[in-house]
């Protein structure tokens, strides 16, 4: 089973000083870490507020209108993301937006590099195991539930009026009950109608729903069951871990005549069965949390350029402003015997490896990778199949295009946070 832990780490950024960020880090059960997250203790994340937003100008030629959530802050919002928008202020009369529309928007991806944050008007309420969207008005169902799953969710939720909004149902919704599903619903369609009701009592800019902390929705956005603990060494943050799963403050010390701290709690995980999550409070004087799991030393690794894999093969990251190239050699693995089955062997390694890395060092976008030029069509359709099957693992939207003519293979990687390198503000 997995592990979160979430600590604090002195960093240094490109220009060498050191800052401060809380780190949120999953490791699997060899204490290898699988997912990062850093933010600096002093900065709020955008991503996933919703605002009422006004509209300073429209660009017909790129589709797109520049939208303020504050008189500060502009946003990027794409002309074909606006169905069903829900607007507080409209100048015209027309379907078209104009600049002083004001609406409600959402922060779909944090500022990247030049970019502004991006927003969208198709607002998203997201439970454990379901999502409510506001302008996407259909059920749709995760791509790895099997055929009879997709078919029962159908069936169950034909009911839910969803002519007012859309349904996606969540991998997690397999590991509960139907009534605890609904439940979620209920609860959903509740938050998003009053808001609804609400938004007509608040100005522009105003903050109608801020995300909770990005080490909490990091651990909510695993599959269910597979973190076995959160682990952190600040109290501050270990409370507010335990609140957000129902721990109530009374419950932080115990009774009696000298009450002392708890350091760790057990939560039900999957409603009806008996997996639980622990929740720890690490203190250790003789070996902090972050020397316990190698924390700085994992994030010199994930930032190396080069990773050399077990067979003697290496595999070369390179980041260009468009896109990230991936480039897979033999290095060290001079064998000559077996060439066919040697060669399909390291690109298989090799695509295990990469499907890590754009998970760990969260690289998105455009990616194109030279695997090592193979002697048979069919090893080429094992390769790609497998690796298909490596990046299905990751939580964000991975998608292997194809092989180009000249050998390449081309992924993208949805963007919604910034990467490890952009973090840390390296070039």
């Amino acid at each position: 089973m997995n592990k979160y832990i979430i600590t604090h780490e002195k960093i240094k950024m490109q220009n060498r000083e050191e800052q401060d960020f809380i780190v949120s880090a999953l490791y699997n059960q060899g204490k290898k870490m699988i997912e990062v997250s850093l933010t600096p203790p002093d900065e709020d994340s955008l991503l996933g507020n919703i605002y009422i937003g006004r509209v300073e100008n429209v660009v017909q030629n790129i589709r797109a209108a520049f939208v303020k959530i504050s008189p500060e802050q502009t946003c990027y919002l794409s002309l074909d993301d606006l169905k069903n928008a829900h607007f507080t202020k409209k100048l015209s009369a027309k379907k078209e937006i104009v600049a002083g529309d004001e609406l409600l928007v959402q922060v779909e991806r944090e500022a990247l590099k030049t970019k502004e944050p991006a927003v969208t008007a198709n607002l998203s309420f997201a439970g454990k195991y379901a999502v409510l969207t506001s302008g996407n008005r259909r059920l749709g169902i995760s791509s790895k539930l099997n055929k009879e799953q997709k078919a029962h969710y159908k069936e169950l939720l034909h009911e839910f009026d969803t002519e007012s909004y859309g349904l996606i149902i969540r991998t997690n919704a397999a590991s509960v009950a139907d009534e605890t599903l609904i439940a979620e619903i209920r609860s959903l369609e509740q938050e998003w109608s009053q808001m609804r009701e609400n938004v007509c009592h608040k100005t522009c800019y105003s903050v109608l729903k801020k995300a909770r902390p990005t080490y909490l929705e990091d651990v909510k956005n695993q599959r269910e069951g597979s973190v076995s603990e959160i682990i952190t060494d600040d109290r501050g943050l270990f409370e507010t871990i335990c609140m957000d799963y129902g721990i109530h403050p009374k419950q932080f010390m115990t009774n009696g005549s000298v009450p002392v701290p708890v350091d760790q709690f057990q939560v039900p995980t999957i409603s009806g069965t008996a997996d639980s999550l622990t929740l720890t409070y690490y203190h250790d004087p003789m070996l902090t949390l972050s020397s316990l799991y190698s924390v700085k030393s994992s994030l010199e690794k994930a930032l190396r350029e080069q990773i050399w894999l077990k067979s003697g093969a290496s595999i070369v990251l390179q980041h260009t402003e468009a896109l990230t190239v991936i480039d897979v050699n033999s290095g060290k693995n001079i064998i000559k015997k077996e060439m066919r089955e040697n060669l399909l062997r390291i690109n298989l390694e090799a695509a295990k490896e990469i499907a890590y890395q754009l998970r760990l060092r969260n690289i998105s976008g455009i990616i194109i990778i030279d695997f090592i030029n193979l002697l048979a069509k069919e090893d080429e359709a094992v390769l790609l199949k497998e690796f298909r099957t490596y990046l299905k693992d990751d939580p964000v939207k991975t998608d292997l295009i194809d092989m180009t003519r000249l050998g390449l293979v081309e992924v993208t990687r949805k963007k919604i946070k910034k990467s490890l390198r952009d973090s840390l503000k390296m070039n």
